[in-house]
């Protein structure tokens, strides 16, 4: 197995590999209430707002609903954030998002799922949707995609995108 198919130890951010093939990734924003999606190109170079979904503890739709766009879009890697504090510190939200990590990998065997570290992703997705006019109910329906874009996004950049 290559570095570039293997996943990350769970529960820990994605160290490794720095070389990105062709294939769209997933960035997942986990959060809780919603989950917000966003998708990479083939390239893969640039991330796009996808969808938010509900969490469904109870039923886990939303996990069912991740599992079919990853084979909907041809995903060959997935990339949820991890949000750890300013000083590096893992608290509740960090664990729930290992968690959450975890249980996308059961449900995409073959796919690996890394986790990245998202520090101040939906306050810098919060601020640029604020700058934009986007507000109120409008920026809570589509905050979460915005992080799982700037999440995606700097792991595709910290990556050298274009493969």
């Amino acid at each position: 197995m290559n570095a570039e198919r293997s996943e990350s130890a769970p529960g820990q951010p994605d160290g490794g590999n720095t070389e990105l093939g062709r294939g769209r990734r997933l960035g997942v924003d986990v959060g809780e209430a919603r989950v917000g999606i966003a998708v990479s190109d083939p390239a893969p170079v640039l991330a796009t707002p996808l969808v938010t979904l509900r969490r469904d503890r109870a039923n886990k739709t939303d996990l069912a609903r991740i599992a079919e766009l990853v084979a909907e879009y041809e995903i060959v890697e997935i990339v949820v954030g991890l949000p750890v504090t300013l000083a590096g510190r893992r608290g509740r939200a960090a664990d729930v998002a290992s968690s959450y990590a975890d249980a996308v990998r059961s449900r995409v065997p073959g796919v690996p799922v890394r986790l990245s570290d998202e520090r101040l992703t939906t306050v810098t997705a919060t601020k640029t949707l604020s700058d934009r006019g986007v507000r109120g109910k409008r920026q809570r329906d589509v905050v979460d995609q915005a992080a799982a874009v700037e999440i995606l996004q700097s792991w595709l950049d910290a990556r050298g995108g274009d493969g």
